[in-house]
């Protein structure tokens, strides 16, 4: 082993490395060198050559440590607010209803093309700022709200810069397919078409998509239309993802099965063919609480499906101004068992090591072990359940990213 950078040990911890329950170092120590972890293991184990050679250790008094959390579907780069909708609904107003008045995503729309990219990016970056206060350390970030080239490409560059201005891996996704923009009214296949021939190519030819995503919905696009992007982004060669049965059982997460998809998010109406054919082409499914509450859904994702075909269960807070007005993930982690009934070793595991894999990077992020980059969270805490069961209290005591701590101390 080479010693000739600095080496933090950490000692004296108990450790989450994997997204498994049962597999808990205690007590647990962790080398960190430059920006990577050079040994990980049981405390009482540590080499004499690298603890004789750590410039600095660190007794974390029992802490738990777990990997950098991740949160898998946000919509975190817009403008405006919708509180307004919030009283519409409060009122009544459904979120059909909402769209068809010329709000929804459209009323988000409009306030993000007036947005200069400044703008844009220090509003955002106040809600990336909350995340990253609870341990975040990776985060995918949609597009959506500009729904023409110009306003796309501002959203995704914004993305972009957050990522090279904060702590944080960001992982752009293009949803072109969000929603049918005013100037193509009555005309979504036009639209489609655009946003395939036109506006995907672009962005990806400057390098700021990562995935595809498109909104399959009664308000918003058909399967087959759904397919088209897929066809597309297939062509281009970048995964897939898709909003799929939120509101209804459109067949969505048949279509992501079908083309491989990283994920399928939302699934409240998914039926248990859509389920099985999830597990079939090994697609996530990522469930987004913070919609479900706000919208006083009562139906619920089928959990117990899930968990009886073995699909792989994200959590995301879906951060977005009209369905999930939220920047916390430990709520979410809540919510998730609170509301969904999955245990709290679920809604972790839904927050590291399956939220990685719902963004295709479960060799970077969900884990802990050597030779990976040193990103982990140190929890004030007594017991990993108490990361789903407080509400309104952060137990963070400090992340680290790349091997530097970037909220709070060591």
């Amino acid at each position: 082993m080479n010693f000739s950078s600095p080496l933090t040990l950490v000692r004296n911890s108990r450790i989450f490395p994997s997204g498994d329950a049962s597999e808990v170092i205690d007590p647990g120590a962790i080398a960190v060198q430059a920006d990577r972890i050079v040994w990980i293991g049981n405390d009482g184990m540590v080499p004499l050559a690298l603890a004789s050679a750590a410039q600095r250790t660190a007794d974390l008094k029992r802490a738990w440590i777990t990997p950098g959390l991740v949160d898998c579907h946000t919509h975190l780069v817009y403008a405006g607010c919708r509180a307004d909708e919030f009283q519409m609904r409060l009122s009544g107003a459904s979120y059909e209803q909402i769209a068809k008045a010329n709000g929804g995503i459209n009323s988000t729309v409009r306030a993000t093309r007036l947005s200069d990219e400044e703008s844009l990016f220090h509003q955002s970056a106040r809600r990336l700022q909350a995340l990253l206060a609870e341990g975040v350390t990776a985060i995918e970030v949609k597009s959506g709200y500009g729904l023409n080239l110009d306003d796309e490409r501002k959203m995704l560059r914004v993305a972009r810069r957050l990522g090279e201005s904060f702590p944080v891996a960001i992982y752009t996704t293009f949803l072109g397919a969000h929603a049918i923009p005013p100037e193509f009214a009555g005309r979504a296949d036009e639209y489609i078409t655009s946003v395939c021939d036109e506006i995907l190519p672009a962005l990806q030819d400057e390098g700021l998509v990562d995935a595809v995503d498109v909104f399959c919905e009664t308000i918003a696009f058909t399967i087959a239309q759904a397919e088209q992007v897929f066809e597309k982004a297939s062509k281009l060669g970048l995964p897939v993802k898709i909003h799929a049965e939120q509101l209804t059982n459109m067949g969505g997460a048949r279509l992501a099965a079908r083309y491989r998809a990283l994920s399928a998010d939302h699934l409240e109406h998914v039926d248990e063919a859509g389920v099985a054919a999830m597990k079939a082409s090994g697609v996530v499914a990522v469930l987004l609480p913070g919609a479900c509450y706000f919208l006083r859904e009562m139906r619920r994702p089928p959990i117990d499906l899930f968990r009886c075909y073995d699909v792989p269960m994200a959590i995301a807070t879906d951060s977005n101004p009209g369905t999930s007005p939220t920047a916390s993930i430990l709520l979410m982690m809540n919510m998730a068992c609170t509301l969904f009934r999955m245990t709290p070793a679920e809604a972790l595991a839904g927050v590291t090591s399956v939220a990685a894999l719902a963004l295709g990077k479960s060799a970077i992020h969900g884990a802990l072990a050597a030779g990976r980059h040193a990103d982990f969270c140190v929890w004030n805490i007594e017991s990993l359940s108490e990361l789903a069961y407080w509400i309104g209290f952060n137990p963070l005591q400090a992340a680290v990213r790349h091997g530097e701590v970037t909220q709070g101390r060591l």
